[in-house]
């Protein structure tokens, strides 16, 4: 029955991005990715990735195909058709993908016993984890401590990329702004729909419940500081396009989202800092307290809480600007077509009458 459940899944995953690169309308591949998202998370689930699917749900269902709709509101909604394009396109994905096919035949089978990767550090891991670190969730050990440096490094990517869009969208007006402040054009109709903003009243209380949840039950379940913070800043994307980012913006203004993308970090990188002003190595949280089992509790707690800051921040703020675009076009459309019309105004000039001239 799982083998079954496994390879329907493949299927519909192959259909779906077959259907991806086919399709001409974009906005009908924007849905596409958001279910590609959803069936990816149920196949993480088959393979126990609780922590993966929780992500992949959060992300690849839900913000991704969000923030691809309103760029699609900047760009244009279909594909322009180019033919040498997409032929170059073929020549490099099918040799990439035959590639891939012939080295998939030097990895060792799925689950097997001898594989490297069950050799290597897992045995520790699975065997020691609970006596070093005292935490049941084995995930939650491996990326908040043994790995930690890892894990910050992904957060401190994160944070740049957020810098990044940051850099490519802030508008020329400050973050208080009309721009930040009113809802773009493209979503004022969803934002007057009554039965919007009473799904949004019921389901916003839940959400943010359950990033809390996620967020202090990782040690215990599957869960941790990527996965609430994504949960987190759905709760707030979901308030803006009920009420309008006028609303969202006063429960957390946009100067407030960017200057807490940079408060994670902080917390994370100041947590090894102390451990080194305690006489022990960079994120080695056992020096937090005098207890080593009850210095892991506060270090990851402490850690977990600075990455749930930065990705909830970062999500918030990508939402912020490309909605700030959004309006800014919205708002040089009219301004563009004034400019086009003064310039096709008729010039009149005085010319003599019928009369005159026949005098």
């Amino acid at each position: 029955m799982e083998l079954l459940l496994d390879i329907a899944l493949l299927a519909m995953l192959l259909i779906t991005a077959v259907s991806i690169a086919w399709i001409k309308d974009l906005l009908a591949a924007a849905m596409l990715a958001g279910i590609y998202g959803l069936l990816s998370a149920g196949f993480f689930m088959t393979m126990g990735a609780v922590d993966v699917a929780f992500t992949e749900a959060a992300v690849g269902a839900g913000i991704s195909p969000l923030l691809i709709m309103l760029t699609l509101a900047l760009c244009g909604r279909y594909q322009r058709g180019d033919a040498k394009r997409a032929m170059l396109t073929l020549l490099l994905v099918i040799p990439v993908g035959a590639l891939l096919m012939v080295a998939t035949h030097d990895m060792p089978a799925f689950g097997a016993a001898d594989a490297p990767a069950q050799l290597h550090v897992a045995p520790h891991y699975i065997r020691q984890s609970m006596a070093e670190i005292g935490i049941p969730n084995i995930v939650t050990s491996v990326l908040a401590s043994y790995r930690g440096f890892d894990t910050l490094g992904e957060v401190v990517v994160i944070f740049t990329a957020g810098l990044g869009v940051l850099s490519l969208l802030q508008t020329s007006q400050h973050a208080g702004s009309p721009a930040l402040q009113t809802i773009p054009a493209a979503s004022a109709a969803q934002s007057r729909d009554i039965v919007l903003r009473v799904v949004a009243k019921v389901l916003i209380a839940p959400i943010m419940l359950y990033a809390l949840y996620v967020q202090f039950h990782g040690e215990y379940g599957p869960g941790g500081g990527f996965q609430a913070g994504v949960i987190f800043a759905v709760g707030f994307i979901l308030y803006g396009l009920a009420f309008g980012l006028d609303a969202v913006t006063r429960v957390a203004s946009h100067g407030l989202v960017q200057f807490l993308s940079a408060v994670g970090v902080l917390i994370y990188g100041s947590v090894g800092l102390l451990s080194l002003a305690n006489g022990k190595n960079f994120l080695d949280y056992s020096a937090l307290a005098s207890d080593p089992i009850g210095g892991q509790h506060i270090g990851i707690i402490a850690i977990e809480l600075g990455v749930g800051i930065t990705v909830a921040s970062v999500m918030i703020m990508v939402f912020y600007l490309f909605s700030a675009q959004m309006r800014q076009s919205a708002q040089d459309v009219p301004a563009a077509a004034s400019g086009q019309r003064e310039t096709l105004t008729p010039i009149t000039v005085d010319t003599p009458s019928i009369e005159q001239g026949a005098g």
